[in-house]
Order: structure tokens, then C-alpha cells, then sequence
């Protein structure tokens, strides 16, 4: 049987406190009931389809803790932290240490970085549960070290294991990983790899990788590629904002997500989250993954765009919601 849910706009807005540069979710709604369709086969199935933009801050976070207030741990330390990868880069993110066992590390989209409105609002919420938190740049992204690079999916797959292994070498356990957009195709590679992590969400990643290129490079993008071996990308004022390579354009075309979706551990549990008007990534692309991931869980937020601009709340709602769930029947296993 493939969960599938249809949620309606949810009408609360996230609040940013001016002290600590977090945001504070107010109590969330509760997740809506959850629809079966049943599956036609065992490795492909056929689920029905159903018919902010954030403020870009930049804070350059110190090395000291900031503090913050908590609706179960009244204190929650803040702390920068500083990880290298394999390619010896410094990976920079924001530790919500609220002093849990578990820790739930999020990842951010193409061109992202951890300061936007998805990934504070998302720390926040397992703030407000008493989770710690894990929210990072990507190298070549934000403050970490490195050059942008398109494609760079499997690469960034081990950017994440390196969060990990950190972790793991501070005896902290890394119990869920989240990811939105890129980020959600990437965790899915991670979850496929490394079989590791038990608790995955993909917040309207990418299905189709060879989608969405001509939206950005144009019609004509593999012509140019391969005359001239690269392709600057422009904003609408004429800048160049980020370069790709004949190498980049083809890591992405020939990361398979099907392929390493079906490698996916049966006992990984698996939630999609995608909005109905995602102007980005169809959301056609979510219910791609709904048929191959054996344990999986789809949640369409009904109105929601590619960034959750006024869907912040639901989100948090949905996602925090599902790993709590999952973290407490894990608690029942092992406690039996």
C-alpha cells in the first residue's frame, strides 16, 4: 500500500526572534489522516496524482554559542561548527544542541546555503521537540570552502558522510537526514549508498535529473556545452551567476536516481514531501519515487511552491511530526 496525503494551507507564519536569529514555530497543526492507494506491483507503482521566498540573510555566525528559548528544553545551544571532507574543504554549519540522544542533520538545495527559510524554520521545529539539530553548507556553498560546481550530487552525498562520520567520532548519533530540493535527491543517494541512516525525507527533491536543465541553460545547452566547453548562466540583469562545465552538466545527466533509489534499504522509512504548485520540479517527479522506494511515504501539500513560502509551518508540522513517530518506534524496539 503507497501513504499518500493531500494537505491544505496551513494559515500560521513563522516568527524570527530578533535575539537569536532562530524562528519559532507556533504549536503546529496536527498531520492530517493519511489516504492508501494500493500498489499494482512490487517494484514500480502507480499512486493517483491529485488535482518565503525567505529573507536572504547572510549572518556570518561566531565560534561562541548563541542561545535560544526551547518549548521543552527552556535553554538551546547554538554552536558553529567547522568539519573538513574528504577533499580536505571546511564544511561550516550551525549546531541546535538541545542535549537529545538523537540529532537530525538538514540539507540544503542548488545554490543554497543554511541560512534560508526552510532550514532555520525546519531546526527550529526539533528545537521545539527537544531534537538536536545539524543545519551545514555544502562546499562551494555559503561559508564553506570550495568552488560551485554543477551536478556535483554523488560528491555531495559525501559531504553529508562526512557530517556524519564527525558526528558518529563525537559519539552523537545521527538518527534522520533531511534534505530540500538538491538536498532531497541527496540523501536519497546517501540513503542508498551508505544504508545507515534509517530515517529519510526528501523535501521536493529531483527525480528526473536531465529535468529542468533547459529551463536554465536553454534549448540549445548540450550544442553550446560542447563548442565551447562551458556555459555561463545569467541572471535577469546580465550577470553571470554561477559556471557550468562539459563535467558538471554531465555528472548531473548521468546520476540515476531510479537506479539508486531501488537500492534503498527496505527498513529505511522514507518521506516525500512535495507541493502541489512547485513551479521548480513537477510534482509528478515525487510521485516517481512513491512507486520505488519500498517504504515510503508521500505528502503533497496542496498550494504549496518550490520554496514553502507560505506553507513554513505545515512543513515543519509534517516533517517533524514523521521522525518523531519513527524515533519513538525505534524507542519501543529496542526497549523490547
Amino acid at each position: 500500500m503507497i501513504p499518500i496525503s493531500m494537505t491544505n494551507a496551513c494559515r500560521l507564519m513563522p516568527m524570527q526572534s530578533p535575539a537569536s536569529n532562530s524562528f519559532h514555530l507556533p504549536p503546529p497543526p496536527p498531520p492530517p489522516p493519511l489516504l492508501s492507494i494500493p500498489s499494482p506491483s512490487k517494484n514500480r507503482r502507480s499512486p493517483e496524482i491529485f488535482l518565503n521566498r525567505s529573507p536572504a540573510s547572510n549572518p556570518k555566525f561566531a565560534a561562541t554559542l548563541r542561545m535560544s528559548q526551547s518549548t521543552h528544553n527552556p535553554v538551546v545551544q547554538q554552536q558553529r561548527v567547522v568539519i573538513p571532507n574528504k577533499h580536505g574543504e571546511k564544511l561550516v554549519g550551525l549546531l541546535h544542541e538541545t542535549g537529545s540522544s538523537e540529532m537530525v542533520i538538514l540539507c540544503h538545495g542548488f545554490r543554497s546555503r543554511k541560512e534560508r527559510n526552510t532550514m532555520v524554520n525546519l531546526a527550529a521545529a526539533f528545537e521545539n521537540e527537544g531534537i538536536s539539530a545539524f543545519r551545514f553548507d555544502f562546499a562551494g556553498n555559503g561559508e564553506s570552502e570550495g568552488t560551485f560546481e554543477y551536478g556535483n550530487y554523488w560528491r555531495e552525498a559525501d559531504d553529508l558522510r562526512a557530517v556524519i562520520e564527525h558526528f558518529n567520532g563525537a559519539n552523537r548519533v545521527t538518527s534522520a537526514i533531511v534534505g530540500h530540493s538538491k538536498g532531497g535527491s541527496v540523501v536519497l543517494l546517501y540513503a542508498s549508498k551508505y544504508n545507515d541512516i534509517h530515517i529519510v525525507v526528501n523535501v521536493s527533491g529531483r527525480y528526473d535529473l536531465k529535468g529542468g536543465i533547459e529551463e536554465r541553460l536553454g534549448k540549445d545547452f548540450m550544442q553550446r556545452i560542447k563548442e565551447d566547453g562551458f556555459i555561463d548562466v545569467e541572471n535577469k540583469s546580465g550577470t553571470i551567476i554561477y559556471h557550468v562545465t562539459y563535467e558538471g552538466l554531465m555528472d548531473r545527466l548521468n546520476t540515476n536516481m531510479h537506479e539508486a533509489c531501488l537500492q534503498i534499504d527496505k527498513n529505511c522509512r522514507v518521506l516525500t514531501v512535495h507541493g502541489s504548485a512547485d513551479e521548480v520540479i513537477p510534482v509528478s517527479d515525487a510521485l516517481e519515487f512513491a512507486k520505488i522506494i519500498s517504504n515510503h511515504r508521500l505528502q503533497i501539500i496542496e498550494g504549496a511552491d518550490h520554496r514553502y513560502t507560505s506553507h513554513q509551518a505545515e512543513l515543519a508540522s509534517i516533517i517533524s511530526s514523521f521522525i518523531k513517530k519513527a524515533l519513538e518506534e525505534d524507542r519501543e524496539k529496542s526497549s523490547q
